[in-house]
């Protein structure tokens, strides 16, 4: 069924309501959630919803988080997200990273005791409109084998970078170290649908197309599918973001991290820190250089390369570019949600007594 995005963030900000959340942190929430929606990552928009509330019903997410700085140099800082919505702690972060680059030129800033926060490009892109170049990462919990093994060590673990150009969108780069983010496999498993060779392992380490092969002990494979494909470099991505976001700022890590995708249904185990853990920064383009100069040369740069011959019936484009089409698009248009996640929602509006 097809939505307005309004509508869709709207009723979000309701649920958010709902369990407690104060009428700014609903809002900033519901923004994060339906701009995934909006860029295509659907599964981490209005899909994931339901899976907050399971946080919340496990004890596991605080509504109205006291949000504080733990330690902090000039140019760095860990933040203490007091169990918060990672979609309220994150964007709260980032803010102290720009405060800190405004002062001294960088900030970045490791968080603890958090929970998933999202589309990492939102956070990212936060940036942008302070003619900074923004990162954000998170760790996640571990559905993911490093390679040559079968057991499940890390998370998704994206990594996004947002880069303001003078008259070019920006460049946007938002990825998981994985072949592919859990949600994907989600996805695939509502419309009873087969993965692609390469996505996954099942629990013998063997290649598996089973989209249910993670809940049947297998495990989804970093980015390059396998050693021959440079799964290692994949794995080594994942392992520097569960590094910044997790040993860095004092969060769980590794095979610690507590779970999302299975909220409700698996309990957070062993703890070796707190929480999910975050990694953002800002840095200001003035910086290192003008931020004319470097604008300009950021638009030469995106020009050359939408300019680079490419094969019959394609285009080569820049990162961003797919997702600020499709926001266009569902803007205009609105966003079609699978019939399982029109469920769910639905059982949470006959919950909380909020019309959908």
């Amino acid at each position: 069924m097809i939505y307005e995005y309004s509508y869709l963030q709207d009723f979000i900000r309701k649920v958010f309501l709902a369990i407690g959340c104060p009428e700014q942190d609903a809002l900033l929430a519901s923004k994060v959630l339906i701009s995934a929606d909006l860029r295509g990552v659907d599964s981490h928009g209005t899909a994931r919803l339901s899976g907050y509330v399971r946080l919340y019903d496990n004890g596991r997410l605080n509504p109205t988080p006291q949000i504080k700085i733990v330690h902090e140099t000039p140019s760095t800082a860990v933040i203490d997200g007091d169990k918060g919505l990672g979609l309220v702690v994150a964007p709260h972060a980032m803010k102290v990273a720009m405060g800190k680059a405004n002062n001294v030129g960088s900030g970045w800033i490791s968080v603890q005791n958090s929970n998933h926060f999202g589309i990492a490009g939102f956070h990212a892109m936060m940036a942008l409109e302070n003619d900074m170049i923004g990162w954000a990462m998170t760790n996640a919990a571990p559905l993911v084998t490093p390679t040559f093994s079968k057991e499940k060590l890390l998370g998704t673990n994206p990594i996004a970078v947002a880069v303001p150009a003078e008259k070019n969108p920006p460049f946007v780069a938002d990825f998981a170290s994985t072949a592919v983010a859990y949600g994907k496999m989600e996805i695939l498993q509502r419309k009873g649908s087969p993965a692609p060779i390469g996505w996954v392992q099942d629990k013998d380490g063997n290649p598996t197309d089973d989209s249910n092969a993670v809940k049947n002990g297998g495990a989804l494979l970093p980015l390059g599918g396998d050693r021959e494909h440079g799964s290692h470099k994949g794995y080594g991505l994942g392992a520097i973001v569960d590094i910044f976001s997790g040993v860095l700022s004092g969060a769980n890590f590794g095979p610690w991290v507590p779970p999302f995708a299975t909220a409700g249904f698996m309990a957070a185990g062993e703890q070796v820190g707190k929480g999910t853990g975050h990694f953002l920064g800002a840095m200001r383009i003035d910086g290192f250089r003008p931020a004319a100069d470097f604008k300009a040369d950021m638009d030469r740069w995106i020009d050359r390369f939408h300019a680079a011959p490419s094969v019959e019936g394609q285009k080569v484009l820049v990162p961003g570019d797919p997702e600020r089409a499709l926001e266009a698009e569902r803007k205009a248009n609105g966003i079609n949600l699978l019939e399982p996640v029109v469920n769910d929602l639905k059982t949470l509006a006959d919950r909380f007594g909020i019309e959908f």
